[in-house]
């Protein structure tokens, strides 16, 4: 199965299959002097990302950087397991999320809470990281790759704390993780855009979403490169419907925080809401109700909601 796409002099995308999915989550591969990938996915991704690597005609020992944007496990969760089999390689991530790949014991808690009796099945197994095989990037840090090519890492909170960008100037263009949301790939062969924030547990914040937006707008970026999924080269559509989608996705959880007499209740009365406004939304746009596109946003928006609820409680 052919997984990899050139997007660019560079830069390749290898699709993670990540819940089954095709163009779920990517991992994208800097084929400069020193080879670096950006996220992993989570475990059961790992093959495919082994696959990518050999159809680039890469071995796992060329690999030297493996950078996560944020340590959430469908960005970071294979690092571990990805680590064991490249010798020379190191893990990038931000200095919040240091100490949670060095010992995952946290992250997997959190993850079976949201997750239940599905946790093994999607992110199994996740390894600890030895702290000598981590690097922590602080705001504006830099790591050269190639004699022409440094990238700049920038803290980006909004969906996590633990969350940086990857700046590459060579294009231009931005590795976003989550910080901006989702691209729905299914969509480009319709010729829609279709971009929504990622508000999952537990640390979203639809304040320093906003401020993190302007980050990248003061950049004035070419590309942004999604981690859910692909690059878009429309940067300021991505910008307008994400912000205009994070006051929607608040609004729709503070109607369910009211309505709702438990978490659970509220949760489920947003995601409700939530799935009917994109649904009106995309009808509007042509898009039929039988389109793959809504099985991949019922779950998108199960999670959004549980976060938009979590962020109202502490608010609270």
């Amino acid at each position: 199965m052919k997984n990899v796409e050139k997007l660019m002099e560079n830069i390749y995308l290898i699709d993670g299959f990540d819940l089954g999915m095709k163009e779920r989550t990517g991992a994208y591969v800097l084929t400069e002097a020193e080879l670096t990938l950006i996220e992993t996915s989570a475990s059961p991704s790992v093959p495919f990302i082994i696959d990518g690597l050999k159809e680039l005609g890469y071995t796992l020992e060329d690999l030297k950087y493996i950078i996560v944007t944020h340590i959430h496990l469908d960005h970071a969760g294979g690092a571990g397991l990805l680590l064991q089999q490249c010798p020379n390689a190191k893990i990038i991530v931000h200095p919040k999320g240091f100490r949670h790949l060095s010992d995952p014991s946290r992250l997997i808690a959190g993850a079976r809470a949201v997750y239940g009796e599905k946790f093994d099945s999607l992110f199994d197994p996740i390894l600890p990281i030895p702290a000598e095989r981590l690097i922590a990037m602080n705001d504006q840090d830099e790591l050269t790759i190639s004699a022409d090519c440094t990238l700049t890492f920038y803290d980006t909170p909004g969906h996590a704390n633990h969350h940086f960008s990857i700046y590459h100037p060579k294009v231009n263009g931005m590795f976003t993780g989550d910080t901006v949301g989702i691209r729905y790939a299914t969509l480009i062969p319709e010729d829609i855009e279709f971009y929504l924030p990622s508000t999952s547990p537990n640390q979203f914040d639809p304040g320093k979403m906003l401020q993190s937006i302007e980050l990248y707008k003061s950049l004035n970026l070419s590309y942004i490169f999604f981690g859910h999924y692909g690059v878009s080269n429309h940067p300021s559509e991505v910008y307008k419907q994400v912000s205009y989608w994070i006051g929607e996705f608040v609004q729709a959880a503070r109607n369910g925080y009211a309505a709702g007499q438990t978490p659970e209740q509220q949760m489920q009365l947003t995601g409700e809401e939530l799935l009917q406004k994109i649904y009106a939304n995309l009808r509007e746009q042509g898009v039929p109700e039988n389109h793959d596109v809504f099985e991949v946003l019922r779950l998108d928006l199960e999670v959004c909601s549980m976060g938009l609820i979590d962020y109202l409680h502490k608010q609270k």
